[in-house]
C-alpha cells in the first residue's frame, strides 16, 4: 500500500471537515479549500500527489483519518457518514456511463470559465454546486448534511456545500481508481493508518 493510495482518504476527511465548518459556522476560507477544489478540474495528473497541490492542507485530513481508524481515537459520526454518502455516490457514478460523460462536459464548461474568473469565485462555486445537485446528486441517496438550519437555508452556503461534496466525489473516484475498497477499512486498517502517519 503506497501513500497515495491513503491521500485520497485523507482529502474526503479534511473535505467533510470543511463541510462542517461551512454549514454549522458558515466558515469557509479560501485558503482551506482551494486545493481541493483545484483537484475537481485536474483530472490528468502526472501523478496522484499533483491531484492536491497543497499538501499541508490534507494533513489534517491524515489526522482525521488515523482518530476514526485507531480504537482510542475520537469518533466522528458525521464524518464517517458523509465519507460512505460520497464513496456510494462515487460507485453509482462509475456505472453510469450517461452521467459520466455529462459531467466531463460540464467540467470542460467551467475549465473555461477559469480563464476569467478564479477559483474560489462565487460564480465558480456556483458551478461546482450545480455540477454536483444536477449530475451527482439524482444518482443516489441525497447526502445528508448536519449544519445550523438557519445557515442551510442560505443560497451562498448551499453552493459551497456542493462544492464542496463535488471535491468529495472527486478524491472517492480518485481512490478507486488506487484500488480502493471498502474491505479494506477492516482488512487493511492497520496499514492505512501506518501510511497516514508517515503522512503527517
Amino acid at each position: 500500500m503506497t501513500a497515495s493510495y491513503v491521500m485520497p482518504l485523507a482529502a474526503m476527511c479534511q473535505i467533510t471537515n470543511l463541510v462542517q465548518k461551512t454549514a454549522k459556522f458558515g466558515q469557509f476560507n479560501d485558503r482551506e479549500v482551494e486545493s481541493f477544489l483545484q483537484s475537481i478540474v485536474n483530472l490528468s495528473p502526472d501523478k496522484t500527489e499533483d491531484v492536491y497541490p497543497d499538501h499541508f492542507a490534507l494533513k489534517s485530513g491524515y489526522r482525521t483519518l488515523i482518530a476514526q481508524l485507531t480504537p482510542q481515537g475520537e469518533k466522528d459520526v458525521e464524518m464517517v457518514k458523509y465519507v460512505g454518502s460520497l464513496m456510494q455516490l462515487e460507485r453509482a457514478l462509475s456505472s453510469n456511463k450517461k452521467a459520466l460523460d455529462m459531467l466531463a462536459k460540464r467540467l470542460k464548461d467551467v475549465e473555461r470559465q477559469l480563464q476569467h474568473f478564479s477559483l474560489c469565485d462565487d460564480t465558480i462555486i456556483a458551478a461546482f454546486a450545480d455540477i454536483y445537485s444536477e449530475v451527482i446528486s439524482p444518482l443516489g441517496q441525497k447526502i445528508q448534511v448536519f449544519g445550523q438550519p438557519e445557515l442551510l437555508k442560505q443560497t451562498a452556503i448551499q453552493q459551497r456545500v456542493r462544492a464542496l461534496l463535488l471535491a468529495g466525489i472527486r478524491s472517492a473516484v480518485l481512490w478507486r481508481q488506487l484500488g480502493g475498497k471498502r474491505r479494506q477499512f477492516f482488512f487493511g486498517k492497520k496499514k492505512i493508518i501506518a501510511q497516514a502517519q508517515k503522512s503527517i
